[in-house]
């Protein structure tokens, strides 16, 4: 009797093991890793930074809006071009009548401290980057991709405002691709490089980064267009993101982590 009642028990623990239970039935929903934390953290210090340089580079153009080329430029040599906007500077000929509140102060302190910061970012992100392959993987152009149909192809796509298929969601195309080296590997070390170009201290210990330059007034000059190169990517950026699905990017880009396949709201 002990024997048959043990192989009825067995049995039916066997049986039920075989039944879904609800919380099996229950679909779930995939969650997969895009950005790591690294590359997360440092997007977010570099993104704050860069508006803080963006607002500070602002109000220091304010003090002088006159650019010029060579080593020297004041208010009695010609300028090379400036912007039509009043200065906060008295003795700076702009034609208004009228002057801006002068806040250079803690502009270029804020300027000086942010680039820093920016700067150590960045080496962090690019000594990161190569030691993990993040550049490898997933910056560099497939082979596939190096091709001028691929390349007219995805440009028409971005001009007609396409949705992102599925494979970009996880995977940059072509033009993100190419976007990020140049912005990584060319822009932002060029308007570091300008930057310090116009540091009297720096400029004292290595003249031959200006020189290159054409002096301290190129530097400057160039050092503004790079940053409107910088601020027109950004404002394409964010419209890219805004049109490929902006509560889910976003949701990649702070948790790192997101639903697949990922839903474009």
């Amino acid at each position: 009797m002990p024997e048959e009642c043990a192989t009825w028990y067995h049995s039916r623990v066997g049986d039920s093991a075989c039944i879904p239970s609800a919380a099996s039935a229950v679909p779930t929903t995939t969650v997969t890793s895009r950005h790591s934390a690294l590359v997360r953290v440092t997007h977010w210090i570099t993104a704050v930074c860069f508006l803080a340089l963006l607002v500070s580079g602002a109000e220091i153009v304010a003090s002088h809006p006159r650019f010029y080329w060579g080593e020297t430029g004041n208010d009695l040599t010609p300028t090379l071009f400036k912007l039509p906007i009043p200065a906060s500077r008295a003795l700076v000929p702009t034609g208004y009548g009228y002057v801006l509140p002068d806040q250079n102060g803690w502009s270029r302190y804020l300027h000086f401290q942010s680039a820093w910061v920016v700067v150590l970012t960045g080496l962090l992100y690019i000594i990161s980057g190569l030691f993990t392959g993040h550049f490898r993987n997933s910056l560099l152009p497939l082979r596939a991709d190096l091709s001028w149909r691929a390349f007219s192809r995805a440009i028409a796509s971005r001009l007609r405002f396409e949705r992102s298929s599925e494979s970009e969601v996880w995977s940059y195309n072509l033009l993100q691709r190419l976007t990020y080296l140049i912005v990584i590997f060319v822009l932002f070390p060029l308007v570091i490089w300008t930057g310090l170009a116009m540091s009297p201290a720096f400029v004292s210990a290595v003249p031959a980064a200006v020189n290159v330059l054409g002096g301290q007034q190129s530097a400057r000059t160039l050092h503004f267009f790079v940053s409107l190169a910088l601020v027109l990517f950004l404002l394409v950026h964010i419209l890219m993101v805004w049109l490929a699905g902006f509560r889910s990017r976003m949701r990649a880009m702070i948790t790192g982590r997101v639903a697949a396949p990922m839903e474009r709201t």
